[in-house]
């Protein structure tokens, strides 16, 4: 008897354990799994999600500092994951067998796939996309439509940014250059960057703050402390339902296009649950909640079916099709051209 009370005891924390393991362990953006989406993913699968709030640059480090590990996946950029994947292998390649490739719109898929090869295999789909640009209060800066207005005296203390690549890619445009012709040209590339530092040095005094929070500078905006920004299209729309004084706008050099992406990685425990992940998601009906919650585009080939129709007129208002046809779209980040920018942006903190 006490045998089999043993037997039992043990086959009750094995059934624990097994249990336990059902959980999906999510490194991703903030809004990118809302709560709705969670509760009903769990109810249908049964599978936990646990999830962890994050950025490129933190993703990168996260898994760099367990080699892959820690997380069953991760939301990438596409032009974050091919050089961080040749120089630390923090990601596994996907099994696109196991993709529903129907719920995708088919060129944003195979374009994920071709801008995240890696000797032979690519290691990403597509989740949402959107652009960075300028957000305008336009009682305050009427006529704002270029990148340039980030340095303009005229609007000293009104001016926030991020100092992350982005920006340094938009005043790189701004000043003429076409920073991602010059991906290929590393000395071309730092003489770009040493340029875009001196202005940016140059321009301090006028810059309110350095955002690194989106609902700080959204709150900036509203309480009219900030009058012209570089951020989302999101956030411009977001901002532009309270007050339509204030808006997203494409500036004439190009807003800067990018894809978010679901990538696995190297050491993830429940590749399975990862998988079930991305399918639920990309359903038309949770791509669509997700857009008229978030107000990001995605990649679901049907999602416009099931989206609010205030995500439509964003888009239309933001991007006629001139400023569509000029989106500058992030390609690969070559491995070599981070580390420098990286240089430029403390020197660029440093400077008083």
């Amino acid at each position: 008897m006490k045998r089999i009370f043993v037997l039992f005891m043990l086959a009750m924390f094995a059934f624990a354990g097994t249990a336990q393991a059902e959980t999906l362990k999510l490194l991703t953006w903030k809004g990118y799994a809302p709560q709705k989406l969670i509760e009903q993913f769990e109810k249908e699968t049964g599978i936990k999600v646990e999830v962890t709030f994050s950025n490129n640059e933190e993703m990168i480090a996260k898994l760099r500092a367990t080699r892959g590990a820690g997380f069953d996946l991760a939301q990438p950029s596409q032009d974050r994951i091919s050089s961080v994947q040749e120089k630390f292998h923090i990601y596994q390649a996907l099994d696109y067998s196991k993709i529903e490739a129907p719920l995708f719109i088919p060129s944003m898929l195979e374009a994920v796939k071709k801008n995240t090869l890696v000797d032979g295999k690519s290691y990403a789909v597509p989740f949402c996309w959107g652009t960075s640009g300028l957000i305008v209060n336009n009682d305050k800066a009427a006529g704002v439509d270029s990148y340039k207005a980030l340095l303009d005296p005229k609007y000293k203390g009104r001016v926030s940014y991020r100092l992350k690549r982005p920006t340094l890619i938009a005043m790189g445009f701004a000043l003429g250059y076409d920073p991602f012709a010059l991906y290929s040209n590393v000395e071309g590339y730092k003489a770009m960057l040493d340029k875009v530092a001196e202005t940016l040095i140059e321009a301090k005094p006028i810059v309110q703050n350095y955002w690194a929070n989106g609902d700080a500078l959204i709150e900036s905006m509203r309480s009219g402390e900030v009058f012209v920004a570089m951020a989302w299209d999101a956030g411009g729309w977001k901002l532009h339902a309270e007050n339509p004084a204030i808006d997203f706008k494409a500036p004439k050099e190009g807003a800067l296009g990018w894809i978010d992406t679901f990538a696995i990685p190297a050491k993830a425990e429940n590749v399975s649950a990862a998988y079930k992940w991305i399918n639920f998601i990309m359903k038309p009906e949770n791509c669509g909640y997700f857009s008229s919650q978030e107000k990001y585009a995605t990649a679901s080939k049907d999602a416009l079916k099931y989206t609010d129709k205030a995500v439509a007129d964003n888009f239309a208002r933001s991007f006629p099709q001139a400023t569509i046809d000029n989106i500058k779209w992030y390609p690969p980040v070559p491995a070599k051209l981070e580390s420098i920018e990286g240089k430029v942006l403390d020197k660029i903190k440093a400077a008083n």
